[in-house]
């Protein structure tokens, strides 16, 4: 009994328990008289004799060996037997429809970002589409070593070209993530055709490759996301201020609640008691430049004021300053500014 198929009492059949198999090869038993080919829907039959492919069967059906298989066989080059002692042969069952892979990156991939001389790596994810193309290929490659192929084979396939692929038309086709999100269709493009040359050369060929998306690693990513809140923000002050009420919202009962209120309060009756000091713009006209006020409340003063009428603080008093001497006690003449001797007599000033 194998995994992918069984061989029951002159039957040579695949029974199709995983629909992720490419192929699975029958090679446990004789074919003998009485035995019978089943081929089901999506499936191709191939006999092999010494390593050597001698017939195809691709039409679905329940074919009796000795009459319907064997005399196309016999008239094929080097297949020439009876059935006196039976014929270890192989058959290689092929599913022929597409297989849908999914891929990601293995590793990250570095694109070109200001500021960063390394780059920032980014991610990729998405699917392809492959089926088996050269059943020649196909068995020369592939089945004469293995049992089975299975879809995580051919991801594995896949995944140790793919970074190199991506590296190529990511450097080619964007610049930034905008770009590769802009440019998505034309990157799967060329990656798929050089995908389906490395498949070529095991017998698949991939029919389509599309690109799910492009993003960066988390920690990358949450980065982004707090410089781009700042920028939206504009005023880092402003963000600090929403974010103190959006946590007191979010927890009101807790500790670091409670000291915010308790210090938003005494910001808050500092700046009352400041506002009442000041002097009510609205009601009392600008002063004039040369207007007297109050050192301590701001309060325009009438001339010969000695108490502020509206806090009560006391106006100090100017001292008044001796007129500059403009000429000479001794002899008359005129004094220059800022001169300490008379030029005309030399009088001390």
């Amino acid at each position: 009994m194998g995994l992918f198929g069984k061989q029951l009492l002159n039957v040579i059949e695949w029974n199709e328990t995983r629909d992720d198999v490419l192929f699975w090869k029958w090679d446990n038993e004789e074919i003998k008289k009485g035995s019978r080919l089943i081929i089901r829907p999506g499936q191709d039959a191939i006999f092999l004799h010494n390593g050597k492919i001698e017939g195809i069967f691709k039409d679905e059906g329940n074919y009796e060996i000795e009459t319907e298989i064997i005399p196309f066989l016999s008239t094929l080059k080097g297949f020439k037997f009876g059935f006196n002692s039976g014929l270890r042969a192989e058959v290689v069952f092929v599913n022929t429809k597409e297989f849908l892979v999914r891929w990601g990156t293995k590793n990250a991939i570095n694109i070109p970002a200001p500021g960063m001389p390394g780059g920032i790596p980014i991610r990729s994810f998405g699917t392809f589409n492959v089926k088996v193309d050269d059943y020649l290929v196909l068995i020369d490659k592939v089945a004469g070593i293995k049992k089975s192929f299975t879809v995580e084979d051919i991801r594995e396939r896949a995944l140790s070209v793919l970074d190199q692929l991506l590296m190529k038309w990511i450097v080619r086709e964007g610049k930034n993530m905008f770009n590769l999100q802009a440019n998505a269709f034309d990157i799967a493009k060329g990656i798929r055709t050089d995908l389906d040359m490395e498949m070529i050369k095991i017998g698949l060929t991939v029919t389509d490759l599309a690109i799910s998306s492009f993003n960066y690693p988390e920690q990358i990513q949450k980065m982004i996301e707090k410089n781009a809140s700042f920028e939206m923000v504009g005023d880092v002050d402003k963000y600090q201020k929403i974010s103190v009420i959006d946590s007191l919202e979010k927890h009101p009962n807790s500790n670091i609640g409670s000291t915010l209120q308790a210090g938003m309060g005494l910001s808050i009756g500092l700046e009352m008691a400041k506002q009442m000091t000041k002097p009510h713009v609205e009601n009392n006209p600008a002063p004039a430049a040369s207007q007297k006020l109050c050192k301590k409340c701001y309060t325009p003063l009438a001339p010969n004021m000695k108490f502020c009428s509206n806090c009560g603080e006391k106006v100090a008093e100017e001292v008044p300053t001796a007129p500059k001497k403009q000429f000479c006690s001794e002899c008359g003449a005129k004094i220059e500014e800022g001169a300490k001797f008379c030029s005309e007599c030399g009088n001390k000033i």
